[in-house]
């Protein structure tokens, strides 16, 4: 019998969410169908790739990628190099030494550093705070206010900061901002109701609705994803018709796969290549699941990703 393809497409689709200005600009969703099934339909928007850096600078213990920032050292040098890695769409800012629990740097010195990046990148810009929700809904407020009219991409507003970052960045400056909740259906689309209750637009909202690593509770990551991107897509469940990112460098380079020596276990292989692995296995599960981005930090993963979602769509 021959085999009759019957295309499965959606009356509702997924939010397109731009990030960026001018030509380099990038838009985020659109789609309806689900992930990866280009065999069902066109994907308006195939999913992206950005490269993610540390206002401490790129991690030279990696030598692949302490080697590819080879004499890269002002953060404009450093940014301009992660604009132009292979792969890349856009690039993530990370705020490491703004952490109160580290060097807790100041909203001031980080609101310079940040007008330093975004002046340099060549790439639409994403900027992840601290992960503190106190010191995230002053910081990320006040850098939506610097950085008027680049329409760059703020991670992230919780449950604990949202109002803040809603009006500040969005409402008041015209950002885009993400929506971080904790790994569950009902957490992310209760967070995205109040959000849009404040004025805020589904177009400029991108949600990051949990990350790990493969392996270490990623299981529950996959079924959150699914999970909001069958809901709103099957269901119409508006809420949920945003478009989701997902940092997978933070997660894959800090498992034991990825940092313990070669010396402690020589049979597990190179210590990079694992954390290569790690991280390449991270997104594209993270992909199939549904996410629309990836926040990866290797050349080798940004490359390799990158060419696997071209491949398939």
């Amino acid at each position: 019998m021959p085999f009759k393809k019957s295309p499965q497409t959606f009356t509702a689709s997924i939010a397109e969410t731009v990030v960026g200005t001018g030509d380099s600009a990038i838009t985020l969703g659109g789609e309806n169908v689900y992930p990866l099934y280009s065999f069902d339909a066109p994907i308006k928007n195939p999913p992206l790739v950005g490269v993610d850096f540390s206002d401490l600078g790129p991690s030279r213990d990696i030598p692949g990628i302490a080697a590819y920032y080879e004499g890269a050292e002002s953060l404009t040098e450093i940014t301009k190099r992660a604009c132009e890695m292979p792969g890349a769409s856009f690039i993530s800012f990370t705020l490491d030494s703004a952490d109160p629990n580290g060097e807790n740097k100041s909203v001031e010195d980080c609101i310079i550093t940040c007008k330093e990046v975004a002046e340099a990148a060549t790439l639409p810009l994403v900027i992840q705070g601290t992960g503190n929700a106190e010191k995230d809904g002053v910081l990320l407020s006040k850098i939506a206010e610097a950085l008027e009219g680049k329409n760059v991409l703020l991670l992230s507003a919780t449950e604990d900061n949202y109002k803040g970052i809603a009006v500040g960045a969005a409402l008041a400056y015209g950002q885009k901002i993400g929506a971080e909740s904790s790994v569950d259906i009902n957490l992310a689309k209760q967070l995205n109701v109040i959000i849009s209750q404040m004025g805020v637009k589904n177009e400029s909202i991108v949600m990051s609705p949990g990350a790990a690593a493969a392996g270490y509770g990623f299981e529950y990551v996959a079924s959150a994803i699914e999970r909001i991107k069958g809901a709103a897509l099957s269901q119409n469940d508006e809420s949920l018709q945003i478009p989701i990112i997902t940092p997978v460098s933070s997660e894959a380079w800090t498992v034991k796969e990825s940092i313990v020596s070669e010396t402690d276990f020589p049979e597990w292989g190179p210590a990079e290549q694992r954390g290569v692995d790690m991280e390449i296995s991270t997104a594209v599960a993270s992909l199939a699941s549904g996410s629309n981005a990836v926040i990866l930090k290797h050349p080798d993963s940004v490359a390799t990703v990158s060419k696997l979602i071209s491949e398939l769509l």
